[in-house]
């Protein structure tokens, strides 16, 4: 087997693999260094290597997985993207990277992304900006937009990330691969968050493989056979805010292809402005408490914090208390419904110096779908749906609380489909 060929397996191939002997544990790590060394000088999906890399034993070994900048591992740095954080190294493993490391996958390093995670692109001051695999000078998204382009690139088995307002799918969606945002509190996290809307999840190129990492992620689980049969699946095709053409056409192949599956299908309403609103509250307010003055971190992070800082408290707890109730609303739908349907973004991937201005009007626009979920705590993942342009679209299914083996079902069935599912970028290798 080549080099690029052991780059590309999943997750659950390697395991196949390893068990019948016809590759080691080794292999598709040092597969993944070599590629790196490669191409990500131009991606920028990295912001830090260890070219020492190895996999150890258990249920992952021959693995290897990037790490987000969020999250901690020993010995590598720990910077959020900004100066005020650009020599610290970690002294600790997050949760979720000890699980993983004890299960055998090898972490090869440190993804890029926005500065405090606090974008929906992947700049900073402190690193290149990342570059979508599909072309050169797009957005991967954001904020875990370094995860989603090694994902894409080969340059990873898989990678994690963590999803506050749409901070997985996005990529996810950018870079054509699958990215899970777990039901909130399935995966532990030691970092404190009084929003209570962010969780950590994993990217990946294959939902089979969302579903082997997260069972590590969540405890672990032991993930249920899968039930085949008929869903009540609801599908969005309109909002109160301007959805691309091509995200809706997506959308409404992916409602084919569920019909075609013998699922039955009606429409939701689904109208963002609440969430938005909150958001642009509770997202200041979030980084608030990071030390120190504004001025020691970047200026669109120096200017969130700052903004932060103004704030009345019986401001953001309105604005808690109000996005999360539209949530409550949200999850009262899935009583009604096994699913809901939706595109992931409300836009296409757009040339990194378009990206919108976090929290704008433009950014509302290109959230509209996946800010709900997390005022929500619901489970949904964004699935590969073709092409516009050349670049990826994807669309997102949403489970009910505590149903994201159910919702991993579903997404598995809907890859399947001609037209849905990873694709490798043809100008790569």
């Amino acid at each position: 087997m080549t080099k690029q060929e052991l780059a590309w397996l999943t997750a659950t191939e390697i395991r196949s693999l390893l068990a019948a002997g016809e590759i080691q544990s080794g292999d598709v790590v040092a597969a993944h260094l070599e590629r790196i060394a490669g191409l990500n000088p131009a991606l920028a999906a990295y912001v830090h290597v260890d070219p020492l890399a190895a996999s150890g034993a258990g249920l992952l070994a021959g693995t290897s997985v990037a790490v987000k900048d969020t999250q901690p591992v020993t010995g590598m740095p720990w910077t959020h993207g900004s100066p005020r954080y650009s020599a610290r190294v970690a002294d600790h493993d997050a949760i979720a990277v000890s699980r993983l490391r004890r299960q055998g996958a090898a972490i090869l390093g440190k993804s890029n992304l926005p500065e405090l995670a606090a974008a929906v692109g992947t700049t900073n001051p402190l690193f290149p900006p990342a570059h979508n695999p599909w072309r050169h000078g797009i957005t991967p998204g954001g904020s875990s937009g370094g995860s989603g382009a090694a994902v894409a690139a080969g340059l990873c088995t898989f990678a994690t990330g963590d999803d506050m307002g749409g901070s997985i799918r996005i990529p996810s969606a950018c870079c054509g691969v699958v990215g899970l945002r777990p039901s909130r509190g399935l995966v532990a996290d030691e970092q404190p968050d009084p929003t209570g809307l962010s969780v950590q999840g994993p990217l990946a190129r294959s939902v089979a493989d969302l579903r082997l990492v997260l069972a590590f992620l969540a405890a672990p689980q032991v993930p249920p056979n899968a039930a085949s049969r008929p869903l009540r699946i609801g599908v969005v095709r309109q909002s109160s805010r301007p959805i691309a053409p091509e995200c809706a056409a997506a959308c409404n192949r992916a409602a084919l292809a569920l019909s075609g599956l013998g699922h039955e299908l009606g429409e939701v309403d689904w109208d963002p402005e609440t969430f938005a609103r909150a958001y642009q509250v509770v997202r200041p307010a979030s980084v608030a408490s990071q030390p120190g003055d504004p001025s020691e971190y970047g200026e669109s992070a120096g200017r969130l914090i700052a903004a932060g800082r103004r704030l009345a408290l019986t401001d953001y707890l309105s604005a808690l208390e109000s996005g999360l109730a539209a949530g409550a609303a949200l999850r009262e739908q899935l009583t009604r419904w096994d699913a809901i349907l939706s595109p992931t973004l409300g836009r296409l991937p757009m040339a990194i110096e378009a990206v919108p201005t976090f929290l704008s009007a433009e950014w509302s626009e290109y959230t509209q779908f996946v800010l709900p979920v997390s005022f929500a705590g619901l489970p949904a993942v964004s699935v590969p749906a073709g092409f516009a342009d050349g670049l990826p679209v994807g669309v997102q299914l949403i489970g009910g609380f505590g149903q994201d083996w159910a919702l991993l079902d579903l997404a598995q069935s809907l890859e399947a489909e001609d037209g849905f599912g990873f694709v490798r970028p043809p100008d790569i290798g």
